[in-house]
């Protein structure tokens, strides 16, 4: 399973494409409130409700975390100490960790990108600690790292999740059903 951790003031095109995507491709996947709330305010004042709350989940049983970005979701993002301590656990036990536009500085802030080949929306570089960032490239995977730089770059992120989650032909099939290729 995935989790799609959503804040509020996230990048709404960030989080509901990934998670869109991945149902396209036949992933579990659920979007998760970093709070006690399932309802969350994104970003450009979109609200939608998640599937379950943080403390519903038990992180087990999930294979990836996603970390959408938008500045205050990412602030948010940054100051939920349980998402944070999964994003930890998850890299020390070499399971996925993704992230996108100013959500990678999540990573960076907490030792996550050390070594790492990574991107982040402009701006965000310095807070990506010891990442080796990678200019102006859509998507870097890094082994169990993989970040993105923005809205525009969504769908490439989430077809990079799906091709990781299974394989090349299903991340193929799911691009071109929805005539992205």
């Amino acid at each position: 399973m995935v989790v799609v951790f959503l804040a509020d003031g996230c990048e709404e095109i960030e989080a509901l494409t990934q998670i869109d995507v991945l149902r396209r491709a036949n992933i579990e996947v659920m979007g998760v409130s970093i709070t006690t709330e399932k309802l969350i305010k994104g970003g450009h004042g979109i609200e939608f409700m998640a599937d379950a709350t943080i403390y519903d989940i038990d992180f087990d049983k999930v294979e990836m975390v996603v970390l959408p970005g938008g500045l205050k979701g990412r602030d948010n993002l940054m100051s939920c100490r349980e998402a944070v301590t999964v994003c930890k656990k998850f890299n020390e036990l070499g399971k996925y960790v993704a992230a996108i536009c100013a959500s990678p500085s999540v990573l960076g802030e907490n030792g996550i990108l050390q070594g790492k080949k990574a991107v982040c929306y402009p701006g965000f570089e310095a807070q990506c600690r010891g990442a080796q960032m990678m200019g102006e490239q859509k998507v870097v995977t890094d082994g169990n790292i993989i970040t993105s730089r923005g809205p525009a770059t969504a769908m490439d992120f989430a077809l990079e999740l799906v091709r990781l989650l299974s394989d090349e032909k299903t991340a193929d099939d799911t691009a071109k059903g929805m005539l992205f290729k």
